[in-house]
């Protein structure tokens, strides 16, 4: 009964989705970019490659898949790897990366999609990134034997499968083969319901920030900007950060440079955040014409760049928090060595629990603690130090999540 049910709201949704579309281009991407998906395969692939397929719901989780993806590419070149996501923003970011074979959205949850997909595809190894638990293409999976398996997964106690009434979605777990999990509770929580192919492998992202410090993170502009002096880079900043941002750095010392990566960077945005702003400010996009070294604070109007800009950051803030928006990733500038400031809204996130008790992540909730928190931290070069030296113990410690998956998927292909 739940499944004709859930089908039957699969269908439904998708039909909405549609008349959404006219009038929000997010939607409208959504809706859009699942047009062509099915030709765009039948052209890209043939009768005789070997795909590996990784679903990815969005760019975090595109993030944490990538070494795995990339060990795989490397260890097995004979095979094509196929990389799906679900939202418009991960996909639009990433379609024309090089990680992957091919990169497409996933059609939704249909059977008729499901069956189709894999008619295509015939995927060798499926292998899901984080969650994204989709009943439909899981059953398919299962039933033509090919192996499932979910990787830095997560879990949480008021999730539907762990309820009296979550029997439906709990099926649909028990198609993957292997889980390789975060932490110990999720992994007591797949063990609570029966299912005890699981191993606590840690979070991929770790691995994967830990590669940012070997790799070269130089950006001139930034050098210029930074002329030698302490500086503060607010990355992935939505407005609620942001509003307490500005009042910061209109009270800031003279002699500290800061580098604002809003979320957004469309140009009305932009102009608001510049006239929040009593600091001279420059705009990346304006840098060529002006003497950076100059400027108290740098807007960054592009995307891409910010984990090199964490590079020159002395402390770094990570929006998200403050709202309702989620948690941007703050384990990018914690390999940095420095502390992170985050909002007040964090407790979905595993790693940011973890640091904040270990004091190397600073959780702020309103403009004066904020003003208190910078303050001891440009005031005290111990301090800081102390405080940014956690965190890149953290990510140290934590690494090694790719080499345990890697193994697994070894021995599967």
């Amino acid at each position: 009964m739940l499944s004709f049910i859930y089908n039957i709201l699969i269908c439904i949704a998708g039909f909405l989705l549609k008349i959404i579309a006219i009038f929000n281009n997010k939607i409208r991407f959504f809706v859009n970019g699942r047009k062509t998906v099915f030709s765009d395969l039948r052209k890209t692939l043939g009768p005789g490659d070997r795909i590996i397929w990784f679903h990815t719901a969005s760019l975090g989780e595109f993030e944490q898949g990538l070494p795995v993806i990339e060990k795989i590419k490397t260890e097995f070149p004979d095979r094509k790897i196929l990389v799906t996501f679900f939202s418009p923003s991960g996909y639009e970011i990433k379609k024309g990366s090089k990680a992957a074979d091919i990169i497409t959205y996933l059609p939704l949850d249909t059977r008729k999609n499901a069956k189709k997909f894999l008619d295509i595809t015939t995927p060798e190894l499926a292998v899901f990134v984080k969650y994204e638990f989709w009943p439909n293409y899981l059953s398919e999976l299962n039933k033509r034997k090919i192996n499932t398996i979910l990787i830095s997964a997560i879990f949480r106690e008021d999730q539907l499968f762990f309820k009296p009434y979550g029997g439906f979605m709990r099926r649909s777990l028990q198609t993957f083969r292997h889980f390789f999990v975060q932490d110990e509770n999720s992994g007591n929580l797949l063990n609570g319901i029966g299912i005890d192919r699981v191993t606590v492998s840690g979070d991929t992202r770790l691995d994967r920030v830990e590669e940012i410090l070997h790799r070269d993170n130089t950006l001139e502009f930034m050098e210029t900007f930074k002329n030698g002096k302490l500086c503060f880079v607010a990355g992935s900043t939505w407005p609620e950060d942001e509003e307490l941002l500005s009042e910061m750095i209109n009270n800031a010392p003279e002699d500290i440079k800061f580098a604002l990566a809003p979320h957004n960077i469309k140009p009305a945005h932009n102009e608001s955040l510049l006239k929040s702003i009593r600091k001279k400010t420059v705009l990346y996009s304006e840098r060529e014409k002006h003497h950076l070294q100059d400027y108290d604070v740098i807007i960054i109007d592009t995307i891409g760049i910010l984990t090199r800009i964490y590079s020159y950051a002395d402390i770094a803030y990570v929006g998200g928090g403050m709202g309702s928006t989620g948690l941007h990733n703050i384990l990018e500038p914690a390999v940095f060595g420095i502390p992170v400031i985050i909002g007040k809204n964090y407790s979905k996130f595993k790693e940011a629990n973890e640091l904040v008790k270990l004091g190397g992540v600073l959780s702020v909730s309103h403009k004066d603690q904020l003003s208190q928190v910078f303050s001891q931290l440009i005031e005290k070069e111990l301090h800081r130090k102390e405080t940014g030296r956690i965190n890149s113990l953290y990510v140290k410690k934590n690494t090694g999540a790719v080499i345990q998956i890697v193994g697994f998927l070894r021995i599967l292909l």
